[in-house]
């Protein structure tokens, strides 16, 4: 017993000692923790995401950007908005609404938000700004004669007002990227997709409609022109991403959907910071309608499930960072437990995506 007291004094003369520097470091010191954890404004890198929400319409009713503000969300997804022409809110502020949710915390309480901006680059859309053409074109109907040639057909999901277009045209890239053919305009302040973009504030892109080259009628134009569509498309998504880091070093590119471009172009791997695939296990056929059953729920087929899971494991074995938007409310459980089995950062919520999901993902 005295000879385990003896070893017992210089181990308690030891610990004393370490506690006594530590004091004077200010390792115990709680205030100095908390000053350390204070919002230090800067953006949350991508690979540290844990959380994300996507809302492409309703973001000008009332509180609508108040809730995403308050949210814990760290990287939020939306619609700019004023390049919707056809609702009276091409004066939405989107400045004013890109400035106020960067100027709210992650979930870390550390770091701000992401804020990303959606732009469909492979469809053009009747509603937007860019869209000085005619109007009331009915299915079945040679296109207007004023339409541009890049326009190559309808939607092929029924969207009404979407076209898919020759991507790889000159015009319609200065549309999305370049803006050199713009004109003077006294009713907006930016001249393209990308420029409007980076003038309102926004972190990055999120791009839709990449898998615009795998279509078989913008597939069928590009035969006839003799170009490759995956080559154009994947030259485009770099063009964008060159453009955007040109002027925000920082600048994002995220791509939805076409995940197998990774495979065939293995360059563009390095040309986006993220990947988003939609409804690997659950979707909805209802776009307009937040209340419609039929908005979400609706199971995958598994075939097409393990297809996406196969080439999204491409860009993980590459550390890109894979989200994805499951359409599911009963289901939202579920999703959640087999997206985070794959690694993935999930986002549950119906097909409209007109408010913030009304199941967010577990703590």
């Amino acid at each position: 017993m005295k000879a385990s007291m003896n070893g017992f004094k210089p181990i308690a003369i030891a610990l004393c000692i370490i506690a006594i520097l530590c004091l004077q470091a200010g390792c115990g010191d709680s205030a100095e923790t908390v000053k350390r954890q204070e919002p230090s404004g800067t953006p949350l890198p991508i690979d540290e995401v844990m959380t994300w929400a996507y809302q492409l319409q309703g973001l000008s009713e009332p509180e609508a950007v108040r809730e995403l503000e308050k949210s814990a969300y760290d990287m939020l997804v939306l619609e700019p908005t004023c390049t919707d022409w056809s609702s009276g809110e091409k004066d939405f502020d989107t400045a004013g609404m890109v400035e106020m949710l960067k100027d709210s915390t992650a979930s870390d309480g550390v770091h701000r938000k992401l804020v990303l901006a959606y732009i469909d680059i492979g469809e053009a859309e009747d509603w937007r700004w860019y869209w000085t053409w005619s109007r009331g074109w009915e299915p079945g109907e040679p296109f207007p004669p004023d339409w541009p040639d890049f326009i190559v057909a309808p939607d092929p999901d029924g969207w009404e007002g979407n076209y898919p277009v020759a991507f790889w045209d000159p015009a319609w890239k200065d549309i999305i990227i370049y803006g050199e053919n713009a004109g003077s305009r006294t009713d907006q302040d930016y001249v393209s997709a990308l420029d409007e973009v980076l003038r309102h504030g926004f972190d990055g892109v999120y791009l839709d409609w990449v898998e615009g080259y795998e279509d078989p009628d913008v597939s069928k134009a590009a035969r006839a022109q003799g170009v490759d569509p995956v080559e154009e498309m994947a030259r485009f998504v770099k063009e964008i991403g060159d453009y955007g880091r040109s002027r925000n070093p920082e600048f994002l590119v995220v791509q939805q959907n076409a995940a197998a471009l990774g495979g065939e172009k293995p360059e563009t791997l390095s040309y986006i910071d993220a990947i988003v695939q939609e409804a690997i296990w659950f979707d909805g056929t209802t776009f307009d309608d937040w209340d419609d059953p039929d908005g979400a729920d609706i199971p995958q087929d598994p075939e097409t499930s393990e297809y996406y899971l196969e080439l999204l494991g491409i860009y993980l074995s590459r550390g890109i960072p894979v989200f994805d938007c499951e359409y599911a409310v009963e289901e939202a459980n579920q999703a959640y437990a087999l997206s985070g089995e794959q690694g993935f950062i999930p986002y549950c919520s119906r097909r409209p995506l007109s408010k913030l999901t009304t199941t967010p993902p577990p703590h």
